[in-house]
């Protein structure tokens, strides 16, 4: 028979998947001998059953969950149903990832209008109305739906009411406001109910239903969390950091979550419960502080924080609670962590002696390392920007964006194109929508460890919080600092390393280079499988991935060397002529423009490899479609315009990808690739007379038949043979292979690798023709089969391995079976994608190419899959 519930006892850390990330935790720590309240999980099994069948909470858990309540009572010596010593508990949600603020929690369940009494004769009046208060919104909140804000409303309006605050309330004044409390929920004809186990049983469903919420299911989607693993949920005997100036809650990280440097970080409040330092509605004092006013306590923190650092081998996340200067640890989690610090704690404890290199290099995403490359502010436009404010810098960063103050105006601006920078007093999980989309986050409230500050670092988003200068009216749209007033519309620049904020928009720089970054991808490149390529079109494509450690070129493209203005006007000239001369005249030219072009290239690159693919795209895609365009090249070309707009009609396609293109222009227009070949090998020459030794790489793109290839191998062979004659120099090696692109072309890979010396993958066209997809029209609708579950992910993004994955399995399986040494790439856009690069790791292909700037997270996700 299942197990529904487990004691903290029973548990260890290892059962994150039945007990959730919390549940387990909460039962490592009880047995490392943590001062940890006493407690018992409710399994994630419960609540998947329970979101499947509602009637098993009433015919199978009820009686469980008392079972466990009464254990609970005799481990306290406390009563959960009498007025006498009266057991109070908390009930919160613990997925098996971190989650953070994305379920519910509530607080000082157990308390009715009866008991709050007796527990203010054994507490104070002051402190047993206010955990009355904060259980009545809580329950409110989470149960019910009634937004908490509404509660905070009727409390202020008392206190202004009376014009004190609460802890000086009489005992009829906190009966009032606990009676408005109560009117809220009337007016939604709802009842707070008054006995104990009640409460328990609707805020356990309660929990169990907020794993459906709508800001938990869009965390699950941008974390890649699956949506079938339920929450568990955590019953735990209250302990009270509101109970006076000797109490306190806080949160605080064993290293800095923003910069990885090695000494505590967070933040703590007195007289305060957890809820309020993550909510951010109070600022919180630095964890130093606490040494002052609590040493003892203090000094147990920091003993217990190397002990569970030293226990789990990475940076905790540590909530605690003191009530009357007695220490209770709460919960503990690998701390989420900005891409900078995940890198320095990965070093750093390797430097330890804690872990090895190999988990070192599983401690950092590819992700992380995508943030760590791109942009900062301009230091020379720094100087000259206006400051607005400052805050405390929550998430490191650089963003400029018109400012927005809701997560609905961020969907809007974000949908209309623009760049938008959510400004709020502070941000709650409803939030999290808007928050994603936004390049950065500004809120006037919090702290380091507020809701904004954990989801932004997480999401790698810049951050600012605690801005207290700032005056959000997120009402009016508007935000006051000082004399200025600012409105939605108007642009900030926001640096998360600084804290500051900045009007208008600032031009950004590259990062300078990371010698923490660089030593982590020594170590990856030291155990990868698999050599990263780039794929590059001009010169600073190459420079950027030469140095950001690419083992090569696994894609030059050709076909945008004839986009500037002296050559598209040769390759209209070319498409366009009317007889030989004219033809070989723009092709002469176009040559001088190439043989300088690949000369350049091959000093960049100099002895790695480099694949260039010959001309791929059709004809039509260079040549004008306005008239004025079309009339202006008849006048350079001295044609009538009439004419030329004749022959540009001829050239258009009905569907130009299936047409002529690739290889089937080399057949039909041999003397383009002719060109090409020569220009290759005239610049291939001119660096050997200097020196140089280049192994040529020549790729045909989109074969389809085995004859296709055999017919332009012979026309390209004996075009280099000529150059070399021309040139008066012996044959230099090179190597000839083709682009499996096609589905036709995986299936024939045998045939094919019998005249191809190398394959590679071009993942966009296979893609493309294996689904009928165009690669450049699915954006309209793949929104749409992701949200309906008809498709988990776009795959152009994201290799489908059952589709495309099968075809290339079969090509690669095919190809070594003519040639078991032949070279095989991938040179489409999830070259770059890590989880297509565990699958290529898999299939057996030599490298994988993608774009410059992910280079650097593509040699840690290759680094990733061999160790795994």
């Amino acid at each position: 028979m299942m197990q529904f519930i487990y004691d903290f006892e029973e548990g260890r850390r290892t059962d994150k998947g039945l007990l959730g990330g919390k549940g387990a935790n909460l039962a490592e720590m009880t047995h490392l001998g943590l001062p940890v309240p006493p407690g018992f999980t409710i399994t994630t099994e419960c609540c998947m059953t329970y979101l499947a069948d509602e009637s098993f909470f009433d015919t199978q858990l009820k009686s469980s969950i008392m079972n466990a309540v009464h254990k609970l009572e005799n481990k306290t010596h406390k009563s959960f149903t009498n007025t006498i010593d009266p057991l109070l508990v908390s009930v919160r949600s613990g997925a098996k990832f971190s989650m953070p603020g994305m379920m519910d929690t509530i607080l000082n369940l157990g308390l009715n209008d009866q008991r709050v009494k007796a527990f203010a004769q054994t507490t104070s009046l002051a402190f047993a109305y206010d955990c009355y208060r904060r259980l009545l919104q809580m329950y409110g909140d989470v149960v019910f739906g009634i937004p908490k804000e509404e509660f905070y409303d009727l409390l202020s309006n008392a206190e202004q009411a009376l014009a004190k605050k609460t802890d000086s309330f009489t005992l009829r004044e906190q009966e009032e406001v606990i009676q408005s409390y109560k009117e809220k929920f009337f007016s939604r004809n709802l009842v707070f109910p008054q006995d104990p186990y009640e409460q328990l049983f609707e805020a356990t469903k309660a929990v169990f239903r907020s794993w459906n919420n709508q800001r938990a299911n869009v965390y699950r989607e941008l974390n890649h969390i699956p949506h079938n693993l339920g929450t568990a949920v955590n019953v735990q005997s209250m302990v009270f950091g509101n109970s006076g100036d000797q109490s306190g809650t806080g949160v605080v990280f064993t290293r800095n979550p923003s910069t990885g440097e090695g000494h505590l970080f967070g933040e703590f409040l007195l007289n305060a419960q957890g809820e309020d330092v993550v909510a951010g509605i109070r600022t919180p004092a630095p964890i130093a502080e606490l040494k002052e006013q609590m040493p003892t306590a203090y000094a147990d923190f920091v003993h217990y924080a190397k002990v569970l650092e030293d226990h789990y081998k990475d940076m905790q996340d540590i909530e605690f609670t003191i009530e009357n200067e007695h220490l209770y640890i709460l919960q503990t989690r690998d701390g989420k962590r900005t891409a900078k610090a995940a890198l320095t704690i990965a070093l750093d404890l390797v430097k330890e002696g804690i872990i090895s290199k190999e988990t070192a290099l599983n401690r950092v995403s590819p992700e992380m390392i995508d943030q760590l490359i791109h942009p900062v502010f301009d230091s020379n436009a720094l100087k000259d920007a206006e400051l607005v404010a400052a805050g405390l810098p929550a998430s490191p960063g650089a963003a400029t964006g018109v400012i927005v103050f809701t997560a609905e105006a961020a969907k809007d601006f974000s949908n209309m194109g623009q760049k938008v920078i959510l400004v709020r007093q502070e941000t709650s999980p409803e939030d999290i929508e808007g928050m994603i989309i936004s390049e950065a986050i500004v809120t006037s409230r919090g702290g380091m460890t507020s809701h904004a500050a954990v989801v932004a670092r997480g999401m790698g988003t810049c951050c600012i919080t605690g801005c207290e200068a700032l005056t959000v009216d997120e009402q009016n749209k508007q935000v006051k600092c000082g004399e200025l007033l600012f409105t939605e519309g108007d642009i900030f620049s926001v640096d998360g390393t600084s804290g500051k904020i900045f009007l208008g928009e600032i031009p950004t720089v590259i990062a300078e280079n990371n010698e923490e970054l660089k030593q982590l991808l020594t170590w990856a490149d030291e155990v990868a499988q698999l050599n990263v390529r780039a794929n590059a079109e001009t010169v600073l494509d190459l420079t950027t991935a030469m140095d950001f450690g690419a083992t090569g070129i696994g894609l030059a493209r050709t076909e945008h060397m004839f986009f500037g203005a002296e050559r598209v006007l040769e390759m209209r000239r070319l498409i366009l002529a009317d007889c030989d001369k004219e033809a070989q005249d723009a092709l002469e030219r176009l040559l001088t423009f190439q043989e300088e072009d690949f000369y350049q290239m091959y000093q960049i690159v100099q002895d790695k490899p480099m694949v260039i693919r010959l001309l791929d795209p059709p004809m039509h895609e260079f040549l004008p479609h306005e008239p004025n365009d079309i009339r202006q090249l008849a006048l350079k070309l001295g044609k009538s315009p009439l004419l030329v707009e004749e022959q540009i009609r001829r050239l258009q396609e009905a569907n130009p990808m299936l047409g002529h293109r690739g290889c089937r222009l080399g057949i039909t227009m041999p003397t383009i690739y002719q060109m090409q070949v020569r220009a290759i090998f005239k610049s291939v020459i001119r660096l050997q007379k200097e020196g140089q030794a280049i192994l040529p790489e020549i790729m045909i793109p989109l074969i389809a038949e085995k004859e296709e290839l055999v017919y332009i191998k012979q026309f390209l062979t004996s075009t280099i043979e000529q150059v070399f004659a021309q040139e008066g120099v012996e044959p230099l090696p090179y190597e000839l292979g083709t682009m499996i692109e096609l589905p036709r072309a995986c299936f024939i890979a045998d045939e094919l690798a019998k005249e191809a010396d190398f394959f590679s993958f071009g993942t966009n066209d296979l893609t493309q023709m294996t689904y009928g997809f165009s690669r450049d029209d699915i954006g309209k609708f793949i929104n749409t089969y992701t949200e309906k579950g008809i498709m988990q992910s776009d795959p152009f993004q994201h290799l489908d391995q059952n589709g495309v994955g099968s075809l290339i399995r079969v090509a690669v399986e095919k190809a070594r079976q003519t040639k078991p040494e032949m070279c095989i790439g991938v040179c489409g856009e999830v070259g770059g994608d890590p989880d297509s690069i565990r699958f290529f790791a898999e299939t057996g292909v030599d490298y994988v190419s993608c774009s410059p700037f992910r280079i650097p997270a593509a040699r840690l996700a290759v680094a990733q899959a061999a160790i795994n």
